[in-house]
């Protein structure tokens, strides 16, 4: 875990979050609203809960498993988006449920959902239906398509959003089958945008007294994203949109191969490329007309990237590096996950992090994803592990809500929570 800052606040200090999301868009925007210090309560169902804490591989007292063979050990995903949030449980089918939860919207400053659109009004929990008890309450929707929009095939998962944004047709050669990104960026961008919608709305609704509804897509977020390459614009010019490991209108840009891996280079400037050239012991060819201006680079980028390969497979990619570092040309190795997660220095920052287990500590060597965001007068990241389902109860129903032991009880029996 990222040392705790005790003396400094946190940013979202006093803002409390419910969190009704489940798998993994959602549980995303709320774990970075987590990190950022606001009161995350995850709400889940008690027969059915975020499908999350059933997927494998879990970690417990004899570390990593791929089946779960004690009741103590824990989904990864779990342990990961579950960090910094309490948990409580509450039976939205149950008679009483929608009057506790609306008990919990008039304590809270925002709600985060990411059922099917419609769902949440259906269910009677929507945004009128919070706004009602709670005018200033701030609603955040992620779903696949946005609240507005009902396609035949309403379910959105991170492959179908990749295919459908363009995403998959944007990686890859020309003629080649589409590229599926191994990370999943449907499901991570749309809660980043989320996330900045929300913080801009509590923003607003602190000044107005007045909340609303945030309304983010997994198609619209990624896709604002493959936008802001002018794929069709290259089309247009006879360019192919999809150029692999090389991207031709900033040449020489891209990825090469050395002797034992590969190492990416980016020289897209006059400076850059003077570097560039004086590294391979060619400064000829800074007089050449091929290679003299961007635009030459551009119209020649085939014959100038497999020069740039040429060179790059006579040595190792460290060599490489730090030969390109010596003239000054943006560079970095290829490395492996695995690898690049256990970054020094990406440890030191929080921007990854050591995973535990919140009885038995850290058993396995599991580096997540940390908070990438620093502040030099406020706290940011995680220091709380994930805890189990309902744990939070307790502290939730009987202290914030304030109801009595014998309320709680009587819940807790009925099965409402």
């Amino acid at each position: 875990m990222q040392q705790n800052t005790e003396n400094l606040p946190r940013p979202l200090e006093g803002v409390t979050v419910l969190d009704l999301t489940t798998a993994l868009a959602g549980p995303y925007a709320t774990l970075l609203l987590a990190g950022l210090g606001a009161r995350v309560i995850k709400v889940e169902n008690p027969k059915n809960p975020d499908s999350a804490r059933t997927n494998s591989p879990y970690l417990g007292r004899d570390g990593i498993k791929v089946a779960r063979e004690h009741d103590d050990d824990l989904s990864l995903a779990m342990l990961e988006r579950g960090r910094n949030k309490e948990a409580v449980t509450l039976n939205m089918k149950h008679p009483e449920a929608r009057a506790i939860f609306f008990d919990l919207v008039r304590k809270a400053d925002v709600v985060v959902e990411n059922y099917s659109a419609g769902v949440a009004d259906r269910l009677g929990i929507g945004y009128q239906a919070c706004r009602e008890v709670n005018p200033k309450i701030v609603f955040t929707s992620i779903s696949g398509f946005g609240a507005n929009v009902n396609p035949r095939q309403n379910k959105a998962m991170d492959n179908i959003v990749q295919a459908m944004s363009g995403m998959m047709m944007a990686s890859g050669n020309e003629g080649e089958a589409p590229v599926r990104v191994g990370i999943p960026f449907g499901d991570l961008t749309a809660p980043l945008f989320a996330t900045i919608g929300t913080l801009a709305a509590v923003m607003q609704a602190r000044s107005s007294g007045i909340g609303q509804h945030v309304d983010v897509s997994l198609l619209g977020a990624l896709s604002a994203l493959v936008a802001a390459e002018p794929f069709d614009m290259q089309r247009k010019l006879g360019r192919p949109t999809r150029s692999g490991n090389f991207m031709a209108r900033l040449a020489p840009f891209g990825v090469f191969p050395t002797s034992d891996g590969y190492i990416s280079i980016c020289a897209p400037k006059d400076e850059f490329v003077s570097g560039l050239f004086r590294a391979m012991g060619r400064e000829e060819l800074l007089k050449d007309e091929r290679f003299g201006g961007r635009d030459a680079r551009v119209r020649n980028h085939i014959e100038l990237h497999d020069m740039v390969s040429q060179w790059t497979r006579t040595m190792s990619t460290e060599a490489a590096a730090d030969l390109l570092a010596d003239f000054d040309v943006p560079n970095g190795p290829v490395r492996d996950p695995a690898d690049a997660m256990r970054d020094p220095n990406l440890l030191m920052r929080g921007e990854t992090t050591k995973l535990e287990h919140p009885v038995y500590g850290a058993t396995e060597d599991i580096v997540v994803g940390g908070l990438p965001i620093r502040m030099s007068g406020a706290f940011t990241g995680f220091d709380k592990a994930a805890v189990t389902l309902g744990a939070s109860n307790e502290a939730v129903y009987r202290e914030l809500l304030g109801y009595s032991q014998e309320q709680f009880d009587s819940l807790k029996a009925s099965g409402a929570i």
